[in-house]
């Protein structure tokens, strides 16, 4: 497979680290553009899903909202409690 060249501009403090610890930089890039491609195409794929539901069922209600975001919070402060995200 041909894998073109690109040229990747890093702060110092990011190229002096991956120097040091001698990391493969190409490998790492490249999982890191895979997986911001990736999330994008989830948050693509959630918006046409809302949007799918809003019109089967219409916008929800400000309570249903809050009640909502309150799970949602509860959710995140959980998983971050436990070390599942920061």
């Amino acid at each position: 497979m041909r894998m073109p060249r690109m040229q990747v501009y890093l702060p110092e403090d990011l190229y002096e680290r991956v120097k040091a610890e001698k990391l493969p930089a190409s490998e790492l890039l490249q999982a890191a553009v895979r997986a911001e491609l990736r999330r994008r195409e989830l948050e693509h794929e959630a918006d046409l899903y809302f949007a799918e539901l809003v019109a089967e069922v219409g916008e929800p209600t400000p309570e249903q909202d809050a009640s909502a975001r309150a799970s949602a919070d509860r959710i995140r402060e959980h998983m971050t409690r436990h070390g599942r995200i920061q």
